[in-house]
């Protein structure tokens, strides 16, 4: 089985969650406003792992395929930062030891500065933590 096949046969146990597939990614949509897309591409070099605009290659497809559960848990949260109506930066943050933590982020090199920031908070609660 390839990791996403593997992904598939996770989500048959979700039947409520929504995801579309090509011949090399899937994608889980997310229930509402409140949660944020995760997907999975497999590339020639091993596996791209996204959560709307963050992203992270790996080599190892078990390495991959945590990631991806993790960005469906609660244990996780994506905060988009915003200039004006631009998202501009993607932090992927953890919930360890009582508090949110940050692991990634991911921001565009050329973004609208002179507009203020606001932060929007986004989390999936697809699988238990």
């Amino acid at each position: 089985m390839n990791a996403i096949q593997k992904i598939k046969a996770k989500l048959s146990a979700y039947p409520d969650v929504q995801y579309s597939e090509s011949a090399n990614g899937i994608e889980v949509h997310p229930r509402d406003r409140s949660g944020f897309t995760v997907g999975l591409r497999i590339t020639p070099s091993g596996f791209t792992v996204y959560f709307e605009g963050w992203h992270e290659e790996f080599t190892s497809e078990d390495e991959a395929l945590n990631c991806f559960a993790f960005g469906l848990s609660p244990k996780c949260r994506l905060a988009i930062v915003f200039r004006g109506d631009t998202e501009t930066k993607w932090v992927v943050e953890g919930f360890e030891n009582g508090a949110w933590t940050t692991d990634s982020e991911t921001g565009l090199l050329l973004q609208p500065f002179w507009r203020s920031a606001r932060v929007e908070y986004r989390q999936n609660r697809v699988l238990n933590g």
